[in-house]
């Protein structure tokens, strides 16, 4: 009897043990829980919700008027045109980055990293105010560049001061994400390759390419989806005078001219649905990149 009653408080203690290992990583992410419930679920909750109140009831009126109104759709339009730029444009110098940062001496790769990192965090208004200064009317570089009969008419509060303004901050960022996609490049396949006759532009197009493309294009989506959301910078060059998703969203809220909370939520959810839809595409790209890291262990 008591060899199996021993066997009992040993199930039991380990049941035991087993339980506390779930708990206690459940009970230190409860604040974080909390924080994410308060400051993230319940004010999208509340956004849903109030969307579909319209001054005549519950009803789809918001979407329509947003649907129908070439004002809105502009603003969307300028948007994804100008993220889509700035992403392209940031990914390319990004990957350019991440391949010579791997091939550089770890002393100039952790100084350059470190950088890096500091630059990804200057954005938002001093970052506006950074290029107002340098590339303004004004600016030190722009008088610069008209005396020397490099430019003219180059005007930073338009289109294309978004678009380069938007390209700085989505370098740093892309760079950050796409140097660990490069640990992926094994150092003898370039040698093998070229052992059966490859070039090196062979080798970037049939090899390498497709071992990145899932991290690249992961990279793409969370640029664009960066610089979709993008608010702070464009209001502080344009003043928000330029027609952005964000920037409509927030004189809609502030009553710049009209106050309508509800009709700035309803775009609001139009973004976040676009939004959702790029972050299940990123999701899926991340996947299939770790499948293909596998089957290439494997």
């Amino acid at each position: 009897m008591m060899p199996a009653a021993t066997d009992t408080l040993t199930t039991q203690d380990a049941h035991q043990g087993r339980t506390r290992r779930h708990w206690l990583p459940a009970l230190v992410l409860l604040p974080f829980a909390l924080l994410m419930i308060l400051f993230q679920l319940a004010p999208m909750v509340w956004v849903l919700v109030g969307s579909f109140q319209t001054p005549d009831g519950w009803g789809l009126a918001h979407y329509r008027e947003i649907l129908s109104s070439p004002f809105y759709l502009q603003s969307f339009g300028n948007s994804f045109r100008i993220a889509g730029i700035a992403s392209l444009a940031g990914l390319a110098i990004g990957t350019l980055g991440a391949a010579a940062l791997r091939h550089s001496g770890e002393g100039i790769k952790r100084l350059l990293l470190a950088f890096v990192t500091m630059t990804s965090n200057f954005s938002g208004v001093p970052l506006a105010f950074a290029f107002i200064i340098v590339l303004g009317i004004n600016g030190a570089i722009t008088l610069l560049l008209k005396s020397w009969g490099w430019i003219d008419g180059f005007n930073l509060y338009s289109g294309s001061g978004l678009i380069l303004i938007y390209t700085y901050f989505q370098i740093p960022l892309a760079l950050l994400l796409l140097y660990p996609a490069f640990d992926a490049l094994q150092d003898d396949w370039p040698q093998a390759a070229a052992l059966l006759g490859a070039s090196k532009r062979q080798y970037v197009w049939h090899v390498a390419l497709p071992v990145l493309t899932p991290a690249l294009l992961g990279t793409l989506i969370i640029l664009f989806a960066n610089a979709v959301g993008a608010y702070a910078s464009a209001y502080a060059l344009t003043t928000g005078n330029f027609n952005l998703v964000t920037i409509r969203v927030a004189s809609l809220v502030s009553g710049d001219i009209f106050l309508e909370p509800n009709l700035a939520a309803a775009l609001a959810v139009i973004l976040m649905v676009l939004l959702g839809v790029v972050t299940a595409a990123n999701q899926w790209l991340l996947k299939r990149s770790y499948v293909n890291k596998g089957n290439q262990h494997a």
